[in-house]
């Protein structure tokens, strides 16, 4: 049979570099003691690297530029499933993934219906800043990730070109979706919304 350590590596090595994981997805290997003490002995071993307590990665190796740093979205997902909630991206981070916004936030902040909290990552901070029930409504669709964005350009911002550029952003299906969802916006938003979903 094999080690707890070994097949640590296995399912590691299955999941594939960039893999952001905690000791949880390997209980099923043995009890807790054990899968921290296979944990330590891969990072001794410079196999994975520990980002911060309980949390770990498979880290990407480029040709030139050698360990890359961490995916802060897994991270953060990583920690929102291990505190049972959801995520979703602030609107300034929302409208620069629509391209309404060439500005990339200079912190990295995202929406949870879990507590709120701040993480250190090496040097980076990633804040889970805790929402209503309302704002989470949307977590995880592409209509949530539109209403943040509008919301974030603001009223009397949002204009015809910046409609059709989220527009071609959405799938019929996320159209669909995000008409469903307009109840989560605020009543200003309801005409664009009708706007870039007809």
């Amino acid at each position: 049979m094999l080690s707890v350590e070994k097949r640590v590596v296995y399912r590691i090595r299955a999941k594939g570099r960039g893999w952001v994981f905690s000791p949880r997805h390997f209980l099923d290997f043995g009890n807790r003691k054990s899968v921290d003490l296979a944990l330590f002995n891969l990072t001794n071993q410079g196999i994975i690297r520990r980002l911060g307590r309980g949390i770990y990665d498979y880290p990407k190796i480029h040709t030139q530029l050698g360990i890359l740093s961490p995916s802060i979205d897994s991270i953060a997902r990583l920690i929102a499933e291990k505190n049972n909630s959801q995520l979703k991206i602030t609107g300034a981070e929302a409208a620069n993934a629509l391209g309404l916004s060439t500005q990339v936030p200079a912190r990295i902040v995202y929406l949870t219906d879990g507590p709120s909290r701040k993480i250190t990552i090496g040097k980076q901070i990633i804040e889970l800043r805790h929402a209503s029930p309302k704002v989470m409504a949307t977590a995880g669709k592409a209509s949530g990730t539109v209403i943040q964005a509008l919301q974030y350009i603001g009223r009397e911002n949002v204009n015809a070109d910046m409609m059709s550029k989220v527009k071609e952003n959405l799938s019929d299906e996320d159209k669909k979706q995000l008409k469903k969802d307009m109840d989560a916006a605020p009543d200003w938003m309801r005409p664009v919304i009708l706007e870039i979903t007809n």
